[in-house]
């Protein structure tokens, strides 16, 4: 049979083996440490492929290389690597290619915790660091070193959500031999194919929009070449990075409905920020789809589509009245993280964290997750909460 090519219906599939598991369509979840050998022979030889085959817990187990196979084939990539979380896919991927000496090229926008391993653990082990303009395109060439020898890139950006070229950095970057290493989670690897633009390296936080249920915290590494997954799975080895059969489970589980999911989410986060475009307390909405958003050009480009997490910048309020605002919503709620099934709303501080660009103090970020609620009633909360910003509630 043929593999089916459209991809909805290898959401469905990739990573199942029914064949393997007594019929059993969804791969068990297999929870374990010690798996046992019938010889002193096999598991000499099992050590020589402890990669590929069921060697130790911590190598992988059926659970998570169906995982692992299935996000691959969503990306479009040779082979993925499952670890504990979306920091940790990070970390594995930077140390994978940087050592001591070596000089990175960070996006000034990146997520807080990213720009935290930079600015502390990356600096202390002797790694450089510059952060640099998300719209730089191919004047990026400008930064590189002869120690350069990773660009990190995150498109659209964690807070204010620009979109990178990333062909226009990945055609540099490949010039200089420099690894292109990719923040994918924000289109789940549905919505951007990172290797048809590239990217060397993808990295998702699964615990976001391939788990979709806020009950799991896991990370994903997707390489192009076999040469980096090999490099990749060996690092997070080293750094002991595992995950459990249940969060792979559920992680397997979810990335079945991720199509229909991302679409509602979708839905849901262009017609809340038309709502927000028209209201007057509002200054600017930060989302890829809308064509004053820093990138969009490129967003049309090289996206199909956009997911449920945007930006808005408020008028000048006082902080207290928009902590009023989203203290009373009743449909978002106020939490880290976003992808899953609910509504979020919290404020963002980009002017506390950016090192490039004029970012005025004084302007008011919230950034919203829309979930897979009702619409309408999630306007109607808003309502609610714009009454409390004005002073009227």
């Amino acid at each position: 049979m043929n593999k089916p090519r459209r991809q909805s219906t290898r959401l469905v599939h990739a990573g199942n083996h029914p064949e393997r598991h007594l019929g059993v369509m969804n791969t068990p979840t297999y929870r374990t440490s010690t798996v046992l050998f019938p010889t002193v022979a096999s598991m000499k030889e099992g050590s020589k492929k402890r990669f590929d085959t069921f060697y130790y817990g911590r190598y992988g187990t059926p659970t998570t290389m169906a995982l692992e196979e299935a996000v691959a084939d969503l990306e479009g990539g040779y082979r993925s690597v499952s670890v504990s979380s979306g920091l940790s896919a990070i970390v594995s991927s930077l140390l994978s290619f940087l050592k001591c000496g070596d000089h990175l090229l960070m996006v000034d926008a990146a997520y807080d915790p990213t720009r935290n391993l930079c600015k502390g653990f990356l600096a202390k082990y002797g790694i450089e660091t510059t952060f640099y303009d998300p719209l730089i395109g191919k004047e990026i060439e400008n930064l590189i070193s002869d120690s350069t020898k990773v660009i990190f890139t995150e498109s659209p950006c964690s807070q204010t959500f620009e979109i990178q070229d990333i062909p226009a950095i990945a055609q540099v970057a490949h010039q200089h031999n420099i690894k292109v290493i990719m923040d994918n989670t924000w289109s789940a690897g549905y919505f951007f194919k990172p290797f048809d633009h590239g990217v060397d390296i993808s990295i998702q936080a699964a615990t976001k929009y391939i788990s979709g249920h806020a009950d799991v915290m896991i990370g994903m590494v997707t390489t192009k070449t076999s040469q980096d997954w090999e490099i990749v799975k060996r690092t997070s080895s080293y750094l002991g990075y595992c995950v459990g059969g249940d969060d792979a489970y559920l992680t397997s589980r979810g990335i079945r409905t991720l199509e229909v999911r991302l679409e509602r989410h979708q839905d849901n986060a262009i017609r809340l920020a038309k709502w927000f475009k028209k209201r007057p307390e509002v200054k600017a909405v930060l989302h890829p789809a809308f064509e004053d958003c820093p990138g969009h050009e490129i967003w049309k480009r090289d996206f199909s589509g956009a997911s449920g997490l945007f930006g808005v910048v408020l008028n000048e309020f006082e902080d207290e009245r928009i902590s009023r605002m989203i203290d009373g919503m009743e449909l978002f709620g106020i939490g880290f993280s976003w992808g899953a099934f609910e509504s979020l709303m919290i404020p963002t501080y980009p002017s506390e964290i950016r090192s490039i660009g004029d970012w005025n103090p004084d302007q008011k970020y919230i950034r919203i997750h829309a979930g897979q609620e009702d619409p309408d009633d999630l306007i109607a909360d808003l309502e609610n909460g714009f009454e409390r910003l004005n002073g009227k509630a």
